[in-house]
């Protein structure tokens, strides 16, 4: 495995500079009063040493260039811009990441647009209308933990076997009753299981309100429960263990794009260990936090918490420290990676329908905004047999790269943390490497320039950066750098996943019938356009049948506080409607099958339906043949007018495959799979 590298030696003197090195126009200081004003001058003076006003054309001597000048300004162009100014923890491994890349900080922001905008907590921290953006709208919430266990319960309905990653979970208080009946079924039918709990308030962080129980009694109810909901599940008790104590890794991991679905996960990653050598539960030690409870946020308050220079010891490790010596042990290292991969893309795969239901609302399509990435922080626990357990997702996983060390009482000082740079400076660079604005403008340059144009940029480079500070001089800076600690995972392995992604398709169906761009809800009316346009309604099933489904369901997932801001039925309960109905309509087949097939019923109609849409629809074929003889109103030149009807010609051949497979009475077990 080839852990994350350090920054190279050539990088170490820019660490020690206030600013990234070539921006002079950056403030050194918070502005004042006339700030606006003075960055217009700059900048208009920024311009002019371009040479895009008079007086910068005149310095440079004014009249035509020629090819040998044009080919040398072809190679020198304007550095990749980033705002900083709502970083906030993690703005000190970002600074370091492009004073190594060489790029340009605006620590308190732009008048004109910046290409990348850096947030430490919210895609809504600012109105950005272009660029990229390092959040996505809607990531917050799906990542708390009720909301992460209901899209995560939805795929184990689906696949039970492909998501036994996740703890048994219940979510407090509405499935308290569950809660109680299902444990105590469990424990008559196996009197020697003695499981423990424990309870996860959503929405908390750093192992705020977290609390270990014995028995489903001892949940505390009353008070906060009420107006802050929780997930109670099964504790897993038998961790691997590295010097007897319970320790969690935290990886990181990259969703660089929705759609198409693109991943990558760091090649290292932070084990953060308790400080009390690790006990099973027992009525005695539940409360030993320390014991139980990986959280650094907690364990940095105890006396045995040890703050450590080398990656192999310590409260804090890098993660390639544990699977080396895991190795040492004879451990399969490449079968645990295999697996935490498989976990990332799964979970992953969960959380993107909902996802783009949010993305579609704040970024709607034909408006203008900005494209999304994020860095996400995965937090899993091995267990004594090796096999990864997910415990939680953050959307803002800390990337501080020191730590507060008590000088005298009260005092505090921030000391680096070797650990944490080595890990999280690698993870920021090469996240800002992968969506490098200026890669693909640079690609399409080089294609297009001519030989000798070539070479003049060789003779630049050779002599140095001609253009001064503004101009791009990454390429040098990528020279110096270590390879890409962040592995692609998907779509490099999408062969192997896609067929988990029904609920995907079920929400594609869920957003085409929204009708309103920017909501997040379908209305009743939206919801019988649906079943017409599907042509899911008959004799068995009217539409007074649908209104009662729409409404039932509907007001069920009302009452259990799922966002009130507007009326409507929620993509959850859509998709347990649209379950409902696959149950319905094929009730011998596997649920995964039965929506399978439900999916491919409705986007044959659908097909069917946008076929008979467009305009001349029902001379499409005879226009399509007509082509290879002579144009017929210009519908043969354009290739995608042409691809929607290869698409619904698609779709029709697999639903009339999965159609005779059923009536044969042998659907396979990858019917309706991607």
């Amino acid at each position: 495995m080839e852990p994350a590298g350090a920054p190279p030696p050539s990088c170490a003197p820019a660490r020690e500079a206030e600013e990234p090195p070539g921006s002079p126009a950056l403030p050194a200081e918070r502005p004042r009063d006339g700030e606006p004003a003075r960055k217009a001058r700059e900048e208009a003076a920024a311009e002019q040493s371009r040479g895009r006003g008079p007086a910068g054309r005149a310095a440079r001597g004014g009249g035509r260039r020629g090819p040998e000048e044009r080919g040398a300004r072809a190679g020198r162009r304007p550095r990749v811009t980033v705002d900083s100014s709502k970083a906030k923890t993690s703005l000190e491994a970002l600074k370091i990441s492009l004073r190594q890349l060489r790029w340009r900080e605006f620590p308190f922001g732009r008048r004109l647009p910046c290409d990348i905008y850096w947030h430490g907590v919210s895609f809504h921290d600012n109105y950005i209308f272009s660029g990229q953006v390092n959040k996505f709208p809607g990531m917050t919430e799906m990542v708390r933990k009720v909301t992460l266990s209901r899209a995560v319960r939805t795929m184990q309905d689906l696949f039970p076997v492909e998501y036994n990653f996740y703890p048994r979970s219940w979510i407090l208080p509405e499935e308290f009753p569950l809660f109680v009946t299902e444990v105590r079924m469990m424990k008559e039918s196996d009197p020697s299981w003695k499981p423990t709990f424990i309870v996860k308030p959503d929405g908390g962080c750093q192992g705020d309100g977290i609390y270990l129980i014995k028995d489903p009694n001892d949940v505390r109810l009353a008070g906060s429960l009420q107006s802050r909901p929780a997930v109670v599940q099964e504790y897993i008790c038998k961790p691997l263990l590295v010097d007897k104590l319970k320790f969690d890794i935290r990886l990181y991991v990259l969703l660089k794009s929705l759609e198409p679905l693109e991943i990558y996960i760091a090649k290292d990653g932070l084990s953060r260990f308790c400080t009390e050598p690790y006990q099973e539960p027992t009525l005695k030690n539940l409360h030993q936090v320390f014991m139980h409870l990986t959280n650094y946020s907690l364990n940095i308050h105890s006396g045995n918490f040890i703050h450590s220079d080398n990656v192999n010891t310590g409260s804090k490790r890098t993660f390639s420290s544990i699977l080396c010596r895991l190795s040492s042990r004879g451990a399969d290292v490449k079968k645990v990676w295999s697996d935490i991969i498989s976990l990332v893309i799964k979970t992953i795969i969960a959380l993107t329908p909902e996802l783009k239901v949010y993305y579609q609302s704040d970024i709607p399509a034909g408006k203008p905004g900005p494209t999304c990435f994020q860095i996400l922080g995965f937090d899993i626990l091995l267990m004594k047999n090796l096999k990864p357990m997910l415990l939680e997702v953050n959307a803002n996983p800390s990337m501080r790269i020191e730590h507060e060390q008590e000088l005298s009482p009260g005092v505090f000082e921030n000391v680096p943390s070797p650990v944490d740079e080595e890990v999280k400076v690698a993870v920021i660079r090469d996240t800002l490497r992968l969506v490098d604005p200026q890669k693909k403008k640079r690609k399409d340059t080089q294609s297009q320039t001519s030989e000798h144009v070539s070479e003049t940029k060789e003779d630049l480079l050779d002599a140095g950066p001609a253009g001064g500070p503004e101009y791009d001089t990454s390429r040098n800076a990528e020279a110096g750098l270590p390879s890409l600690c962040l592995k692609q995972v998907f779509p490099k392995y999408a062969k192997q996943f896609n067929y988990l992604r029904l609920v995907d398709r079920v929400a594609a169906l869920f957003i085409r019938f929204l009708g309103v761009k920017g909501t997040t809800k379908l209305g009743p009316t939206g919801f019988r356009t649906f079943i017409r346009n599907c042509k899911l309604s008959n004799s068995n099933f009217s539409m007074a049948s649908v209104d009662i489904l729409y409404i039932d369901i509907t007001r069920r997932w009302n009452s259990m506080g799922i966002d009130h801001k507007e009326s409507g039925m929620c993509l959850q309960a859509f998709v347990e409607a649209f379950f409902c109905l696959a149950q319905k309509k094929y009730k011998s087949l596997p649920l995964h099958e039965q929506v399978a097939s439900l999916i491919d019923f409705c986007e044959y109609h659908l097909a069917a339906l946008d076929e008979r849409r467009l305009p001349c629809g029902r001379g499409v074929a005879e226009r399509r043949s007509a082509a290879v003889t002579g144009p017929t109103d210009g519908l043969e030149g354009s290739p995608a007018l042409h691809a929607p009807l290869l698409n619904h010609t698609a779709a029709a051949g697999k639903f009339a495959d999965c159609r005779s497979h059923r009536y044969a009475g042998a659907v396979s077990p990858g019917a309706g799979r991607d």
